[in-house]
């Protein structure tokens, strides 16, 4: 590829600024719509019931939504997996009526109408205290996440480039977070687990970012630290895209090929592999370099009885 072929010479830090109000924009935008129309919690989280029911021939999803929709089931979640023949249904937390069998015994009797060879496969319960442990363990689990990165940056690096990748992971969670929000992506442990499959894929790339510029730290000692997070950044480019066009194939083919029941979840890293790829390049680097780090910080110190010669060269 041509870009793996020439010295690319992007200036990225210059643009930080612009960079940095567009996010804070998008940011304040995608907290706005997650104020406003909130996260579409699945039942993992809610509570609920799944209904698994099969047919001897390929399933109309449309028809099956509109027959339950008819008999009092609004709110229901209907869903091809497996093949064609085999659906699954989701229904939120039904009053009145508490067990499993009698709300899968109400939807077999409704969908028999329309479906006379319609047969109940399986079906599972999940109540609501289960649904706020789950909330629970699963923001616990994306902040022991976000600690240890923190502490793993912090001791690989400089503090101030842990605040960098840490602020570049906030940003990316902040993003997807308000994409789920605003096309209404039921938010499940699919989701739940394509979200930390982000947080890595975005710290994975940042961290790259970040040893290429202590390497180049070491190496650069005439430029800037402006100079050198550029050189840096512009370097590790046609890795950083050629990695995430590869993952977006994948992910993309997953979203349009794989079915409604990983279409969150091939949705979620969609958006994630977008903004997990622009945060490595602009936010983590810009923000280390407004909380002030230079190529000094990460200098080896001086050796004693060194000449002072040779000493100037890693002080300012």
């Amino acid at each position: 590829m041509w870009l793996l072929e020439r010295q690319l010479a992007f200036d990225f830090m210059n643009r930080r600024r612009w960079a940095g109000l567009a996010s804070v924009i998008v940011l304040g935008l995608a907290v706005a719509v997650l104020v406003i129309r909130g996260l579409n919690l699945g039942i993992d989280f809610t509570g609920g019931t799944i209904v698994e029911v099969g047919f001897d021939e390929p399933a109309d999803v449309a028809q099956i939504r509109t027959v339950l929709e008819s008999q009092g089931y609004e709110q229901a979640l209907v869903q091809q997996f497996g093949t064609a023949r085999d659906v699954m249904i989701r229904l939120p937390p039904q009053p009145g009526a508490e067990d499993a069998d009698e709300i899968s015994n109400r939807v077999l009797r409704a969908l028999e109408g329309d479906f006379p060879a319609v047969e109940l496969r399986r079906v599972e319960f999940v109540g609501p205290q289960i649904g706020d442990e789950l909330t629970e363990q699963g923001a616990l689990a994306m902040l022991g996440a976000l600690g240890c990165i923190l502490l793993y940056v912090a001791f690989r690096f400089e503090y101030r480039f842990a605040a960098g990748s840490v602020a570049a992971l906030l940003h990316d969670i902040v993003l997807v977070f308000g994409a789920l929000s605003l096309f209404q992506i039921s938010f499940d442990l699919t989701v739940l687990a394509a979200m930390l499959a982000v947080v890595g894929y975005s710290l994975n790339d940042t961290i790259v970012v970040f040893d290429r510029i202590r390497e180049n730290f070491l190496v650069m000692r005439k430029g800037t630290t402006e100079e050198v997070m550029n050189a840096s950044i512009n370097q590790t480019l046609s890795r950083t895209l050629v990695t995430s066009l590869t993952t977006l194939l994948v992910v993309v083919s997953l979203y349009f090929l794989g079915g409604e029941v990983i279409a969150g979840f091939a949705f979620t890293l969609l958006v994630g592999v977008v903004v997990g790829t622009y945060s490595s390049i602009f936010v983590a680097s810009a923000s280390a370099l407004a909380l002030g780090v230079t190529k000094y910080d990460l200098q080896p110190p001086a050796k004693e009885g060194a000449e002072d010669e040779g000493e100037s060269e890693f002080r300012p």
